[in-house]
């Protein structure tokens, strides 16, 4: 259902304290990321924001928006990236997909794999552990009929051309990537205020966060504090795909996300957090649909 929430494969937003990342280079800028992950994935689990439990008796599928988008998907091969531990991934398996998801964290990997077990969707799902810049590789340079990205996704990866030629390489003739994530711009806010705070586009160095808490439960302490994140600028992101040989045809930005990201948002619909009213408009997630065509 729409109101389901979303299968966060990071927070909602920039991270809190931010500095320029120094002292720390590609590998360890990944390793950090990972532990914390790794930490996160039990947290998550167990906490009513993703409601596995629930998720398990009510068997909710996608989204209503991402199914009217996508259509009909039996039979279809998909593909998701940066799963983390797979309900988004196995709400497409139970409306008939043939699902792969991928993910940089074992620990989330191996929740995914007896989440699927406990569904009964083990033959229509399986998962695989790697890091999403080095996908095709390790998913035998397979392509899909549909390639996932969903919320968060995009502000771990320190190159989004790298990403896009991974993620594009996926994309079957014919096939299509859909991509929801959080808009640049809200990424770029202020925690306290609708006013930027933190760069727009894609910048060499990452910003540094050292924080204990994890967007699905603000009550559990993290020991794994220290993340490193990027922003990607919407024209950075597109001109990456098309240069992937993928053709644009869907971008919507959103007046909403999914989560109280900031304390000045209101609840405009169940689960969509907006402006308050008579507050501009601001862009806090967007959308794209783009086709291999061949």
């Amino acid at each position: 259902m729409s109101d389901r929430p979303v299968d966060l494969p990071g927070p909602p937003g920039p991270p809190d304290p931010v500095e320029p990342g120094r002292g720390a280079g590609p590998d360890e800028w990944a390793d950090a990321n990972r532990r914390q992950w790794d930490e996160r994935t039990g947290i998550h689990v167990a906490s009513p924001f993703y409601d596995v439990e629930g998720w398990l008796r009510d068997r909710p599928g996608p989204r209503r928006r991402e199914r009217d988008l996508l259509g009909d998907v039996r039979g279809l091969e998909l593909v998701h990236l940066q799963c983390h531990f797979g309900l988004d991934t196995l709400g497409w398996a139970d409306a008939g997909a043939v699902v792969t998801g991928l993910d940089f964290s074992p620990v989330a990997i191996r929740t995914a794999d007896e989440i699927a077990a406990r569904a009964g969707l083990a033959e229509r799902a399986r998962f695989v552990c790697a890091d999403v810049l080095r996908a095709t590789e390790a998913l035998g340079h397979s392509t899909f009929d549909i390639v996932y990205v969903s919320l968060g996704a995009l502000c771990w990866l320190p190159s989004v051309e790298r990403w896009a030629e991974q993620s594009a390489a996926l994309v079957r003739p014919g096939g299509r990537l859909f991509l929801h994530d959080i808009h640049p711009v809200a990424w770029a806010l202020a925690d306290d205020a609708p006013e930027l705070a933190y760069g727009y586009f894609e910048d060499p160095l990452p910003f540094v966060s050292d924080s204990d808490r994890t967007y699905a439960d603000s009550d559990r302490s993290l020991l794994n504090t220290r993340t490193y994140e990027w922003n990607h600028g919407v024209g950075e992101v597109v001109t990456a795909l098309i240069r992937g040989g993928l053709r644009l045809d869907v971008l919507e930005e959103h007046d909403w996300t999914v989560h109280q990201r900031f304390p000045w948002l209101v609840e405009s619909a169940p689960g969509r957090w907006s402006s308050p009213p008579g507050s501009p408009r601001i862009p806090l997630t967007y959308t794209l649909v783009a086709t291999r065509v061949g």
